[in-house]
């Protein structure tokens, strides 16, 4: 009898030197079956996509809703998928890992971790606590027999602190603690990318965003996964604002042309 597939295995071999992983990030069951259907190869949840779907701001669901709705990312193809699972949803270590824990019991292929506090006026762990919150979710996700691939975050560059060099010490010892891939969203150019890259022996992960060097080059300094956050989410709620100021506005139905393409997508997306 074969052995039954792990999905983390297969997730971490994606990540190939040369040709990043993209890795979209669906914020319901719909548009992960129609990412799937555009051949995509594995997906991630978005914490702040998945948020705007019930009308709060990213960091305002629960890690009851997160698990929940991470497993419902996960029935709806048979494609890998990733968590984003903020901080944990707690401060301290086995908090974390109990957070991690459940999301293997999810069936995903993988999960985030960040180091960002939610506390406004201090809003990045310290170095060392960031580090042993990420060693008790590295062996939370490693303890089973098939293990989670864990992502570890560096949030500097996105909560005001873009401090190169203490990113850099922070995927380092992140990396020490056993994470499987190291992600520092915000980086944006190529010489602080490279850097990164350089200064560790894991697969790194970039943050899709406005004045990011395209794909081709981001796979020549050595990237090998690009997501996309909150991304496509917002930019279908981009499209839904446009087509509702296009009917108060001028009262016409242009963005039927978009609607059409999105209907025949869907069509072919959940029509198999």
């Amino acid at each position: 009898m074969d052995a039954t597939p792990d999905p983390g295995a297969a997730f971490l071999e994606l990540h190939r030197p040369g040709s990043p992983l993209l890795l979209p990030n669906p914020w319901d069951a719909g548009s992960a079956r129609l990412l799937a259907s555009l051949g995509f190869q594995a997906l991630a949840t978005t914490s702040s996509g998945y948020a705007a779907t019930l009308g709060r701001l990213d960091g305002g669901v629960t890690r009851d809703e997160a698990l929940g709705h991470a497993a419902s990312i996960v029935a709806a193809t048979e494609l890998p998928v990733s968590a984003d699972l903020e901080n944990g949803f707690a401060d301290d270590p086995a908090g974390v890992a109990e957070t991690v824990r459940r999301a293997a019991d999810a069936g995903l292929a993988g999960c985030s971790i960040e180091d960002f506090s939610s506390e406004a006026d201090d809003p990045i762990y310290a170095a060392g606590a960031a580090a042993e919150r990420i060693t008790a979710a590295v062996e939370a996700a490693h303890a089973g027999t098939q293990r989670l691939i864990l992502t570890a975050r560096a949030e500097n560059f996105v909560h005001g602190r873009p401090d190169l060099a203490d990113t850099i010490a922070r995927l380092q010892a992140f990396q020490e603690a056993g994470a499987d891939v190291l992600y520092a969203p915000g980086l944006r150019t190529l010489d602080d990318i490279r850097a990164v890259v350089s200064a560790v022996d894991r697969p790194v992960n970039v943050l899709a965003r406005p004045g990011l060097p395209p794909v081709p080059e981001l796979a020549a300094a050595g990237v090998r996964r690009i997501s996309v956050g909150g991304g496509f989410a917002f930019a279908a709620l981009g499209a839904v604002v446009a087509a509702a100021k296009e009917l108060q506005g001028p009262g016409t139905y242009s963005f039927w042309d978009g609607a059409k393409a999105g209907a025949a997508a869907a069509q072919r997306a959940f029509g198999g």
